[in-house]
């Protein structure tokens, strides 16, 4: 394309967006150069680190956590496409699997900068100061699990006994998994991190889950005629790499810094962390139907 077509295309772009290509082409000659800094908004996202104490391995473990919500924001990115799209190839989706699954090895290997990146010591000090914060609270993770699965998937064994017959969406968030870490069943106390949770974000999880029914991973998958071997096992692959692979390092992360030393400390936000973090208790898988009853019964050992 050559300058006249180039100026031709950007006028009969600008007409049929109904404004003048004048207005903008004399804009388009005083606008200044973009910047890498500028683009990224380098300066913004390095001035977003704030921290609690003195202790520097705080903001090593403020930004590990930006990271970390950085990453759920492009593997949701990633999901939402698949969620949204009809009649989506199997290419496309397998695409976007290996995407989700090297998305999904970057959280599990950066928890090598939480378990040896830090100062034990100075990290059981600053911590007290986080006090009810939690990553439990971590909103993105709760929606990349709604995109993915249907509600009905994210009770474990002990909550689908507490169902009515006909559960309601808001019956299934009442004995949602993620719940049994600040609650006491028997009396219905929480803690605060869980209380203050659900106070921010329940009622847009509820409406995101009424609005992705039918459109979930899982029930895309499901209205497929035959899919291949291929893309059933990559389904499988991110199915153990998001719920069994990385809370296993999470476990053991939190392991070292709470119990390696025969401390027996409690997690920030008061959870039983030695139970909830485990896939066994957890028991949430995105594709229960890809595995067998043997592979079920031994999830997450």
């Amino acid at each position: 394309m050559d300058n006249k077509e180039l100026i031709k295309a950007l006028e009969e772009k600008y007409v049929n967006l109904g404004e003048n290509p004048e207005t903008y082409l004399k804009g388009l000659l005083q606008a200044k150069p973009i910047t890498y800094w500028d683009y990224i908004q380098v300066d913004t996202l390095l001035t977003l680190q704030k921290t609690r104490t003195d202790f520097k391995d705080e903001e090593i473990f403020v930004m590990y956590h930006q990271v970390t919500e950085l990453t759920l924001k492009m593997m949701i990115h990633e999901i939402k496409q698949l969620s949204e799209g009809e009649n989506l190839s199997e290419e496309i989706w397998i695409t976007k699997l290996d995407r989700l699954k090297r998305y999904t090895r970057m959280l599990i290997t950066s928890f090598d900068i939480m378990k040896d990146g830090m100062s034990y010591e100075d990290y059981n000090i600053f911590r007290a100061t986080l006090t009810p914060a939690s990553g439990f609270q971590s909103a993105q993770f709760r929606i990349l699990e709604l995109y993915s699965t249907r509600l009905q998937n994210l009770i474990n064994t002990e909550g689908k006994q507490r169902l009515p017959e006909n559960p309601s969406t808001a019956d299934y968030f009442k004995h949602i998994y993620w719940k049994d870490a600040g609650m006491n069943r028997k009396t219905g106390k929480m803690t605060l991190t869980l209380k203050l949770f659900i106070e921010k974000y329940e009622a847009d999880f509820i409406t995101l889950s009424e609005k992705v029914t039918g459109k979930t991973l899982e029930e895309r998958i499901a209205q497929m005629e035959n899919p291949s071997v291929e893309l059933k096992e990559k389904l499988q692959q991110f199915d153990h790499f998001y719920n069994v692979a990385w809370p296993l390092v999470h476990l053991d992360t939190a392991n070292h810094y709470l119990n390696s030393k025969g401390e027996n400390k409690t997690a920030t936000g008061g959870s039983e962390w030695k139970k909830y973090l485990h896939p066994k208790f957890q028991q949430r898988k995105f594709f229960p139907s890809l595995w067998t009853e043997t592979e079920i019964a031994n999830w997450g050992e």
